[in-house]
């Protein structure tokens, strides 16, 4: 990834934001709901390039428990890299690319990273040796089964990032300054945000075990132990749209994956104001949490707002309030954490592409995620994750 990719990134703004504002030049009209929504897309695009050219945090994380990397074998030719736009929208694919190449000179990377939302396509159509990105939705993974008839590797490739937008920054529980609530469990969280269910997703595969009953709702604030006053007012829950990919991965961290949400729940998307400007939809959660105290709402974190605040959250089984600070984050103590994954092909019984696996355990070595911290947005696995992911490439 270098100057010149920069500036053909740079372009492809600069060009998303011509075609948004002048829908002649795209040769056809489009719908006002479509330019708007392509004004949002050029915003955004403008917005993630400018963040993308700094380094948002400086801490140093103790990676001497990784091994460092050491080449197995020298080979030669590509890696068709897709997915994942955060690689070129920062650093971290061109330190990856450069690290790499001092320890194999002869194994070239192809990057295409638009968004992960081409990711698993490039898989099964075979267009793409590696993908980077989030875990795949449903019909994501569904359609590469149908397609491959078998799953394909999953490799953790690096913590999301603490409070930096973009880059899968964690997911936090605020409710209102005024409420005296200091902890709440993920039990807690699923019974608040969501609904009886008959089961959840499992991947590919329903789960009628993981069921639960409207019993165990939680709808006001005396049930997660508040007294007095509080004792008897609702809970108002405020999120995301279930379209957006965070909901996802709510639902999967919190709801068993069941997409049964609380009916109540106020869930916002991205709009685009009259004078073009946009107000994001984490910007629309916290300013309305602001102004109600019976409030509570999960959001992504991109530092502190007014009026609000966060909770420590116990993980699932405990009773352990972890708060939600960058190296909770890191070291993975905070349950509502986020990654990015690599994805690629083997067949059942076949061994996975050499020049594959090398760049894998590259970027699972002290090396690969040293790059990581000196991008400084997601941040470094720690290295029981990183022995847990060598093993998968044994």
């Amino acid at each position: 990834m270098n100057k010149a990719t920069r500036s053909i990134a740079a372009a492809v703004v600069a060009l998303a934001a011509v075609l948004a504002a002048c829908p002649s030049v795209a040769q056809q009209r489009q719908s006002e709901d479509t330019e708007k929504a392509l004004r949002a897309q050029a915003d955004r695009a403008g917005v993630i390039y400018q963040r993308g050219k700094a380094a948002h945090y400086t801490q140093k994380f103790d990676l001497s428990g990784m091994p460092h990397y050491v080449p197995k074998q020298q080979l030669t030719g590509w890696i068709r890299l897709h997915g994942n736009n955060y690689l070129s929208d920062g650093m971290l694919g061109e330190l990856w690319q450069q690290g790499f190449a001092k320890y194999q000179p002869g194994i070239r990377i192809s990057y295409f990273l638009p968004t992960s939302a081409l990711a698993f396509a490039a898989l099964y159509y075979q267009q793409a040796d590696l993908v980077m990105g989030h875990r795949p939705g449903f019909y994501d993974l569904l359609a590469y089964e149908r397609v491959m008839n078998f799953d394909p590797v999953e490799i953790t490739a690096v913590t999301g990032s603490y409070d930096v937008g973009g880059w899968e920054n964690s997911i936090t529980i605020l409710v209102n300054e005024d409420n005296p609530l200091k902890c709440i469990s993920m039990e807690q969280l699923d019974a608040v945000f969501g609904a009886a269910r008959d089961g959840g997703w499992a991947g590919t595969n329903w789960r009628s075990d993981w069921a639960r009953g409207r019993e165990k709702n939680i709808r006001t604030w005396g049930q997660l132990g508040l007294t007095g006053d509080w004792a008897d007012k609702p809970i108002n829950m405020y999120g995301f749209s279930i379209r957006y990919n965070t909901a996802t991965d709510f639902s999967d961290k919190v709801l068993k994956s069941s997409d049964k949400w609380n009916e109540n729940i106020h869930a916002y998307g991205n709009i685009v104001n009259p004078d073009g400007s946009r107000y994001i939809e984490a910007d629309q959660i916290t300013d309305n949490l602001g102004k109600d105290r019976d409030g509570i709402a999960y959001n992504r974190y991109r530092g502190d707002r007014p009026k609000v605040k966060r909770l420590a959250v116990a993980a699932a089984g405990s009773k352990a309030c972890v708060e939600h600070t960058i190296e909770n984050i890191q070291k993975r103590t905070y349950p509502l954490y986020n990654e990015q994954y690599f994805y690629t092909s083997v067949k059942p019984g076949t061994a996975m592409d050499p020049k594959v696996k090398e760049f894998l355990r590259y970027v699972l070595s002290q090396e690969g995620q040293a790059d990581v911290m000196r991008d400084g947005k997601y941040l470094p696995l720690t290295a029981d994750v990183v022995r847990e992911q060598l093993k998968k490439l044994d």
